[in-house]
């Protein structure tokens, strides 16, 4: 069953307030003033600006962290609610839509999604980051730290990542196939605020909030590419890392990019997208088979065990016990990627929401959530878990003399203890980049399309403008401190986003609720029509409520059988009646 028209018979317009031009002036013209003011800021006091994101991660981390921890646990209980409840058979798509792709096909899709410059950045220095500097509070034996290090890259880039963008890519795959709704942030809360709402200016709030989160979660990644990409040429002894080195690989790979948003090629960069997995997987199973394979193998089973087992007590770790040290900990590490998942959400929500259609709300949670976490799991056991084995071994030295681990450039110094060393880090190398290139073009794409109210295909400029500007805030955050930069723009900009992704948890609720009673309603009116004056026997008993007030299934079959049942019976005495008056009868 679908419902087409708004509650409040309120006309849709995606373009509504731009019938002259190209772009929503509401929603462009805030988020680029806010991106300007902020690459102009970074780049004239970049000193000031350093010690401004540090003075504002500090404080987001100390008053909030909690709140970021709340929030994340609450979106996987939310998550698995949805895909496991009654509202798990909802189709995401008209009823007799089919899947759009075939589950092998739509599986490589959500691994394309999962796959970025993230996990070849933190592939190595992750893991061994928590090995060598656990979290405050965690103590024990060489080889409990290495299992504590991997389930604690587990927690970070498992379920909970992959419940977040579950919320909103539930929710616009439900407004984009089922309600066939602009392709928007907005339209994800229609059920709540109604269409009239939804096109003024609530909406285009909706809008510039996931349109500067997008622009600073891509910028964000790309920032960690230029880090890495440049130790990879300092490794290879081609150019040593300085401001004028990471601005060279910036305007490189912009350049790239641009090609790609000007030549509208876009077969070409699906094939650029393919060959970059393909490369990301050979060079995974290169490091297996040439590395500690069977270790790795044992790894992989036993730390998959250990993170469900800690789970729970993972996902509610605040360190409050921890102080300052504490503090600084779930900044340089959880709160940051929470932060960062909730800002990448509009990104990889509309990602994955235009993939799954014909999709069941049951089959696209679990596969949302199960797949990019098992690969995200084979992907870090086999990078994190080659460099652990060689500290545990003491085969390879990845550790500075100052004791820590340089995140940077972890992966080449462990890349050093295999086979054609060099080979393999310019694969490396040449995955960053296509990472960089493929992100880079796809966040300009996602952009332009929430800047014009939901065009599948933006205007050039627009998509040059989000490009142009992803690049300079990535430069900017580089001046501006680095790494950590990057870290607080993630945090900061997740703050008022995560408030969004609440309300839209709230919204998918009414909407599925208001189905579901359009499908009972249905249901109660057929069998009114077969059962006839016996209708009233369907009536449940006060207990017979499952969540938000639903019959379960079971129950609602169990009333359907009695119904059943007493139809039957009722027929039955109708047909012994003629007999009795017409028989012999005590009274004749």
């Amino acid at each position: 069953m679908t419902d087409d028209a708004p509650r409040n018979s309120v006309a849709i317009d995606p373009h509504a307030g731009s019938r002259h031009s190209t772009i929503r002036g509401w929603v462009f013209w805030p988020a680029a003033a806010i991106a300007l003011a902020f690459i102009a800021f970074a780049m004239l006091f970049p000193t000031a600006a350093e010690a401004t994101f540090g003075a504002v991660q500090t404080f987001i981390v100390s008053a909030f962290n909690w709140y970021y921890v709340l929030i994340a646990a609450f979106f996987v209980v939310f998550a698995l609610a949805m895909g496991f409840s009654r509202f798990g058979n909802i189709k995401l798509g008209q009823d007799d839509d089919e899947p759009e792709f075939s589950t092998m096909s739509w599986f490589s899709l959500l691994f394309a999604a999962g796959m970025g410059i993230g996990l070849v950045f933190y592939g190595v220095s992750e893991p061994l980051s928590h090995f060598i500097e656990p979290r405050p509070g965690v103590e024990g034996t060489p080889n409990q730290l290495a299992q504590q290090a991997m389930s604690q890259t587990f927690l970070h880039w498992g379920v909970h990542a992959w419940s977040i963008y579950v919320v909103l890519g539930l929710a616009l795959a439900y407004a984009f196939h089922r309600r066939r709704r602009p392709r928007t942030i907005r339209w994800a809360l229609e059920p709540i605020l109604g269409a009239r709402l939804v096109q003024g200016g609530w909406g285009n709030a909706i809008d510039v909030a996931a349109l500067v989160g997008t622009l600073f979660g891509v910028a964000t990644s790309l920032g960690l590419g230029v880090i890495q990409i440049s130790a990879g040429l300092d490794y290879l002894g081609v150019v040593s890392p300085s401001v004028i080195s990471q601005a060279i690989i910036v305007g490189i790979i912009t350049g790239f990019v641009l090609f790609s948003v000007l030549s509208g090629v876009g077969k070409g960069m699906k094939w650029l997208s393919n060959i970059n997995l393909v490369l990301a997987g050979l060079l995974m199973l290169f490091l297996l088979f040439v590395g500690p394979t069977e270790f790795l193998l044992r790894d992989v089973v036993q730390s998959i065990g250990n993170y469900i087992q800690n789970f729970v007590s993972l996902s509610f770790t605040t360190s409050a016990y921890s102080g300052e040290e504490g503090v600084a900990w779930q900044g340089t590490w959880t709160a940051f990627y929470w932060g960062w998942w909730i800002s990448w959400a509009p990104f990889v929500g509309i990602f994955i929401a235009r993939i799954s259609r014909g999709r069941t709300v049951r089959e696209f949670v679990v596969g949302v959530i199960l797949v990019p976490t098992l690969v995200g799991i084979l992907w870090f056991t086999v990078l994190g878990g080659t460099a652990i084995y060689g500290e545990l071994t003491g085969t390879v030295q990845l550790v500075g003399a100052d004791g820590a681990v340089n995140v940077s450039t972890a992966l080449f110094q462990m890349l050093q203890s295999v086979p054609g060393s060099v080979v393999i880090s310019v694969g490396f190398l040449i995955l960053i980049g296509i990472f960089f290139v493929t992100s880079a073009d796809s966040g300009a794409l996602v952009m332009g399309m929430i800047a014009t109210g939901g065009e599948e295909e933006p205007k050039r400029w627009v998509r040059v403008f989000f490009t142009l500007a992803t690049s300079l805030i990535a430069f900017a955050l580089l001046l501006a401190g680095g790494l950590q930069a990057l870290q607080t723009a993630a945090i900061s900009i997740a703050l008022p986003f995560s408030v969004v992704l609440l309300a839209i948890c709230w919204a998918t609720v009414v909407a599925f609720r208001r189905e579901m009673k359009a499908y009972d309603k249905a249901e109660r009116a057929q069998l009114r029509d077969s059962i006839g004056e016996h209708y009233g026997l369907e009536v449940e008993e006060p207990n017979q409520r499952g969540i938000f007030g639903i019959p379960t299934r079971w129950r609602h079959r169990r009333a359907v059988a009695a119904q059943a049942e007493a139809r039957e019976e009722a027929r039955a005495e109708a047909e012994k009646a003629p007999e009795t008056v017409s028989g012999d009868s005590p009274s004749a």
